[in-house]
């Protein structure tokens, strides 16, 4: 885990500072993780890596085509799942998404636009359920880059889990 977390050290700078991850990266930290699996597992422990991280990705991918998550983001969270035992990692999933979602609450209220997000979410969800399909998720709120960079509550989610809060 400690190798996985100077990856995702190096994945925050280049997502906060630059706005995305290199492609490099991700596939650094992907081959590190076969590796890994490779010493621990054989070739069966490859199957695992890829089995875990594979799905992952295919969760995440059309939250990618509607905009809502970044493509680096959506590898990142696959490339890191296959770290991690079949029964964490929807804990994994879960608080990376938890801490991002609170990030998001507070930049939303030091913006004070929560009333603007909230009613612009309903008024998408509306849509969708009236129109049964899913559309881009524009973001036409403000001229501001609303989204939060996901590599920091990723790199936190790994952080606890080695710390042993789950």
């Amino acid at each position: 885990m400690a190798v996985l977390c100077i990856f995702l050290v190096v994945a925050c700078y280049f997502d906060y500072r630059k706005g995305r991850i290199p492609n490099l990266l991700l596939v650094c930290i992907l081959l590190y993780g076969l590796g890994y699996a490779m010493a621990e597992g054989g070739y069966s422990g490859i199957l695992t890596y890829v089995g875990l991280s594979v799905p992952v990705i295919l969760i995440f991918y059309p939250f990618f085509k509607i905009g809502c998550l970044g493509a680096g983001d959506v590898k990142l969270f696959g490339v890191c799942a296959g770290f991690f035992p079949p029964g964490k990692i929807l804990l994994f999933l879960f608080f990376s998404l938890l801490i991002s979602a609170v990030i998001s609450l507070f930049q939303m209220l030091q913006k004070n636009n929560l009333k603007e997000r909230f009613c612009y979410l309903g008024e998408y969800l509306l849509e969708v359920v009236k129109s049964g399909h899913f559309k881009l998720y524009v973001e036409n709120l403000s001229k501001q880059k609303a989204g939060i960079c996901l590599s920091g509550p990723v790199l936190c989610s790994v952080l606890l889990y080695w710390g042993g809060v789950y």
